[in-house]
């Protein structure tokens, strides 16, 4: 199979998640984070039980719908305060494709871990290959972290992304060549005038809908052009304000159940920010499915779509004995 040519579905049955491990407010990350909240973290046994917490409530709100969670343990060293957040470090594709990228924080780059990658092979019947690295970029002070510098519209193979101390143009255009996607990058910042640091907090890509902050991308031209190109994809666009992507209104995924049943995953904090009027027509297309994690949206500025990688990775063939 052909990256270039071999067509995905958008979303998935399968997510793989990691349980935090002496999770705490990343210091070096707080810089370029605007959602982080490092003044009010709580201390490390606290934060660390509260995101345990949420973690295994998220796992049972997914679980519950239909979805199935591969749930992998932390590490306790090296230290990784954000290891509960895989969907920046890699991503899984249809064509049996890997891709690992390099990050800014240096303490976020020992979450990549190989031997996850080879469980999902070795151990839960997935098909990988190709691995496509491009983590040597970090030593060039390039950066894209995976599906949050990134939200594919898998089916049209487009990428887009809001460029960032995160999210690099170079690095954008050589994904695009290797896995045979379109980019649409843009700038966006939040009211604070600060550059988004990931897309996916803004923006979130459906089947059927695509859900924005169109308000950040400040240059009119530039949003007409993302507005439009949605559009022409036959996506149903739903926009966010400002504020209510500061509640994690924009961060949530599409998945779906193994009976095929379309689910947003979401937490409550970004559910509550809703109008009903948006909720009307996500309903449309999709199950909102959310899970209070105050915890880890505060310490660590990510909510529920950083928390799940999703695996679109071919599954083995069976054959009897």
């Amino acid at each position: 199979m052909n990256a270039r040519t071999y067509v995905q579905r958008q979303s998935t049955p399968t997510v793989m998640m990691i349980r935090p491990v002496r999770f705490l407010s990343n210091p070096q990350t707080a810089e370029s984070n605007s959602f982080q909240n490092i003044d009010e973290a709580p201390a490390p046994n606290v934060a660390q039980e509260g995101a345990s917490q949420e973690f295994d409530a998220l796992v049972t709100a997914l679980e519950a719908a239909g979805v199935e969670v591969i749930a992998f343990d932390g590490v306790t060293e090296p230290h990784s305060p954000d290891q509960v957040f895989p969907n920046n470090w890699v991503s899984f594709h249809a064509d049996g494709t890997v891709v690992l990228y390099p990050m800014l924080a240096e303490n976020r780059r020992t979450e990549r871990r190989m031997d996850i990658v080879t469980a999902l092979e070795q151990h839960h019947g997935f098909r990988i290959n190709e691995i496509i690295d491009f983590t040597r970029f970090e030593r060039e002070g390039r950066f894209l972290e995976a599906t949050g510098s990134i939200c594919m519209d898998r089916v049209n193979r487009i990428a887009y992304a809001c460029l960032s101390p995160r999210t690099d143009r170079m690095l954008l255009e050589r994904f695009g060549q290797r896995l045979g996607y379109e980019i649409m990058a843009f700038e966006a910042t939040g009211r604070s005038g600060q550059a988004v640091y990931h897309t996916n907090v803004m923006m979130c890509i459906g089947e059927k809908f695509a859900l924005i902050c169109a308000d950040a991308i400040g240059d009119d031209a530039e949003r007409r052009r993302v507005l439009a190109r949605l559009e022409s994809t036959g996506h149903k666009t739903v926009t966010i304000d400002h504020p209510q992507m500061a509640e994690f209104a924009g961060n949530m995924l599409e998945i779906e159940s193994r009976a095929g049943k379309k689910i947003l995953a979401m937490s409550t904090r970004a559910e509550s920010a809703l109008g009903s009027a948006q909720k009307d027509i996500l309903s449309r297309y999709t199950r909102i499915v959310s899970a209070r994690i105050d915890t880890i949206e505060g310490s660590a500025g990510g909510s529920v779509r950083c928390m799940l990688a999703e695996v679109h990775l071919p599954r083995r063939e069976r054959h009897a004995s």
